[in-house]
């Protein structure tokens, strides 16, 4: 159960390893170490299944491959899996030979071989020689390496594997391209080029481009390499191949750097050198550190410069990669001849000469003589560098040799042939495919002529139904709305009697609240008048005050009528501008009664400039059952505020007054609150058992808003109740200093 689970994971991982840290990779390599107990054909095809996966993740985690090949090799010691382990140390290898662990890979190629021999695998067998003669050529033993690509290839030919053949192809023309026989190297890059193409293998394709732009850059043909690199380029993107993508940009780098164009050959590398660091690719990283060095000794930025050639250099030795060495070697002498220190610039000119004479690279040997020749002129010793001067020459002569070029051009017109007469034969094959879809299409047509007409006929009899649909909805259309016509004028009438009724129930609420209480003082006093206990002079002390009661009756009687009109007709024609202060300090006169029973306080807040826009005996309608509401839900000696603030919208400039009559009473619960001004009677006792109709906010809410106002109020329970109600601003003295802006 704990293997199939391991599997299962692993399998997963396949897809997912990206997302994978090395800290993930290390918890799971106790896994390698369990014991296989299921069914062995079971344990054969996961075994299988992982070298696979170690296969495909070589590039772009090497570090996966040798995960997973561990894994499979491991599993296959145990049962004895001869092809799984072979496959497996196969796949270890070569990510360790990538990784420049030569010593390793040799031991893991070196059983892999014994074990594809007694199997008579040629298949694996193949790929290891090939490896095998990579490495020997990584580490400069160039007759090896020729020796196990041979092998190599006589084996794939055998089994008529092409993949295969390409590859050796390829790799024999490294090994040449290593020993500076360039047309030799064009030989085989273009066999493995011929074959790559019949099988559209974009990866190698891409590799082999890259490798011809090597052969045209060592001849010093830049263009020529750049436009090679760039397909390259152009390929890997394509594939979405990690390693070949690095390996473009490295050389699109390189050529840019022989052309001086620092700056543009700085941004490939780097972003090069990304790549191979994210692989462990200790090779390209080596190469491109030598190559950003170089940039920036000759931009001048010495310690940029010093510290990505001390990392070439330290890289390729401790991976003892001989080829890589000898090119920091040269590297570095370029830089100390530039910064004019010949004595360091010969030491590391003559280590990288004796190097490449021992790789046998020519392109390499030409640039350390120049560096020796620069040098010793330097140093004034004219006879030594004249002499490297001779083998410079001598060297490029030898590089720049036609038959390069000319195999190039042949290689190309062969090339283009090729392709073309792949183009013929593609073309024929798609008339062969487009002549069978047309006798397919032919016989389509007659079924589909028949299910066209018959579709056609169905259409007809629906659409035919369809209109006689229509008619029908548009005849209950047309009776639908005469019905829904009489039922909005039924409403419309029965809302005018409905408001007619409100009206009345308002009238009859209005004249109970307010002559309740003049009318009983009259009565009281006619009682005096029969009560002979009171004499004569009593009577004439009351009578001022009646007098004052049936003054203020009947003015109230006619706002009232007033109020009356005003739901009856025209109410624009009443509305003017007046004094706020008048009306606020009539009412404060003829309810002193009131608030002296109560020993209440009323503050006067309103400014004598404060004109507003309105009908007159409608606010002071307002303000009396304002102040009468106070006042009967206040206690003893509470308090109450009238004041009048001017605001500005902010928006629209408009002004208008807000008055407040405020008070230190009772106050208001929230459930009291939510019920004013929403149609509905609702009348508390006083604190002193006032009562009343209920009616006084409603009559205020409706004289408000015919004001062209709004009316609001806020409460606090035993803290006291704040009314409110805006107004327009009338013609008069305003001062401009009392203003507060309204947000």
């Amino acid at each position: 159960m704990k293997l199939f689970l391991t599997i299962a994971f692993l399998l997963f991982a396949r897809f997912n390893f990206d997302s994978l840290t090395r800290g993930h990779i290390d918890s799971l390599r106790p896994l390698v170490g369990y014991t296989i107990t299921g069914n062995t054909h079971t344990d054969t095809t996961n075994i299988n299944r992982l070298n696979e996966i170690a296969r495909n993740y070589f590039e772009s985690n090497p570090d996966s491959t040798i995960y997973f090949g561990s894994i499979a090799a491991n599993l296959s010691r145990q049962i004895k899996y001869m092809p799984g382990l072979g496959n497996g140390l196969l796949q270890v290898g070569h990510a360790d030979f990538f990784k420049g662990n030569y010593d390793k890979a040799r031991k893991e190629f070196n059983e892999s071989i014994s074990i594809f021999k007694d199997a008579d695998d040629k298949k694996g067998l193949s790929q290891v020689y090939e490896w095998y003669g990579k490495m020997m050529s990584q580490q400069a033993h160039y007759g090896p390496a020729i020796d196990y690509l041979i092998q190599a290839t006589n084996l794939n030919k055998q089994i008529a594997n092409k993949e295969g053949m390409a590859s050796c192809y390829k790799n024999t023309g490294m090994v040449f391209f290593g020993e500076g026989r360039l047309p030799t190297a064009l030989d085989f890059y273009y066999k493995a080029l011929f074959i790559d193409l019949k099988t559209d293998n974009k990866v190698e394709i891409a590799d082999i481009y890259n490798n011809i732009g090597d052969v045209l850059q060592n001849m010093e043909s830049y263009p020529r390499a750049l436009e090679y690199y760039e397909k390259a380029l152009a390929e890997a993107n394509e594939a979405k191949d990690l390693l070949e993508i690095g390996t473009a940009s490295e050389n699109i780098g390189e050529v840019l750097l022989a052309q001086k164009k620092y700056d543009e050959a700085i941004i490939y590398l780097n972003t090069s050198l990304k790549i191979a660091k994210k692989q462990d690719d200790k090779d390209g990283i080596s190469y491109i550190s030598a190559d950003l060095g170089l940039c920036y000794a000759y931009e001048g930025i010495k310690n940029e410069a010093d510290n990505y050639l001390k990392t070439a250099l330290a890289v390729a030795r401790e991976s003892k990669m001989t080829y890589n060495e000898a090119y920091a070697l040269v590297s570095y002498a370029t830089f100390f001849n530039l910064q004019k220190d010949f004595k360091n610039a010969c030491k590391y000119a003559t280590e990288g000469e004796q190097l490449s004479a021992k790789l046998g690279n020519v392109w390499f040997r030409a640039n350390a003589a120049m560096e020796l020749y620069k040098c010793y002129a330097g140093q004034g010793k004219f006879e030594q560098a004249f002499e490297y001067s001779l083998l410079y020459n001598g060297f490029k002569d030898s590089l720049k040799v036609n038959e390069g070029l000319q195999k190039l051009t042949s290689y190309n017109l062969t090339l283009n042939f090729t392709a073309k007469q792949q183009q013929i034969a593609l073309q024929q094959h798609e008339k062969e495919v487009l002549y069978a879809q047309k006798i397919k299409q032919q016989k389509l047509n007659a079924t589909f002529e028949a299910v066209i007409i018959l579709m056609v006929i169905i259409s007809i009899f629906y659409y035919r139904q369809k209109l006689r649909q229509q008619k029908t909805i548009a005849i209950l259309g047309e009776k639908n709305e005469e019905i829904m016509q009489k039922k909005a004028d039924l409403d419309q009438q029965a809302n005018k009697l409905n408001d007619s009724n409100l009206l009345k129930d308002k009238l009859i609420a209005i004249l109970a609240h307010d002559l309740r209480a003049p009318l009983s003082t009259l009565r009281g006093v006619f009682a005096l008048l029969l009560d002979d206990s009171i004499s004569i002079d009593d009577v004439l002390e009351m009578i001022p005050t009646v007098i004052k009661k049936l003054e203020y009756t009947s003015d109230f009687l006619d706002t009232l009528l007033f109020w009356i009109n005003s739901q009856v007709e025209n109410f624009g024609s009443s509305v003017k501008s007046f004094c706020l202060k008048d009306i606020v300090t009539f009412e404060m006169t003829n309810l002193h009664d009131q608030l002296k029973s109560k020993s209440i306080t009323l503050v006067d807040r309103v400014a004598e400039d404060a004109f507003i826009l309105a009908d007159p005996d409608s606010i002071r309608i307002i303000l009396r059952n304002l102040i009468t509401n106070s006042i009967k839900f206040s206690r003893e000696n509470d308090k109450i505020e009238i004041s009048a603030r001017l605001h500005v919208d902010g928006y629209s400039d408009e002004k208008y007054y807000v008055i407040s009559v405020k008070d230190t009473g009772i106050g208001m619960s929230d459930e009291q609150l939510n019920k004013l001004f929403k149609g509905k009677v609702n009348s508390g006792v006083g604190t002193n058992n006032e009562s009343g109709t209920g009616m006084g906010m409603l009559f205020c809410k409706d004289l408000v808003e015919r004001c062209g106002g709004k009316i609001w109020v806020t409460s606090q329970k035993g803290k006291g109740t704040e009314f409110s109600f805006s107004v327009p601003v009338g013609v008069g003295e305003l001062q401009e200093s009392k203003l507060e802006i309204a947000c």
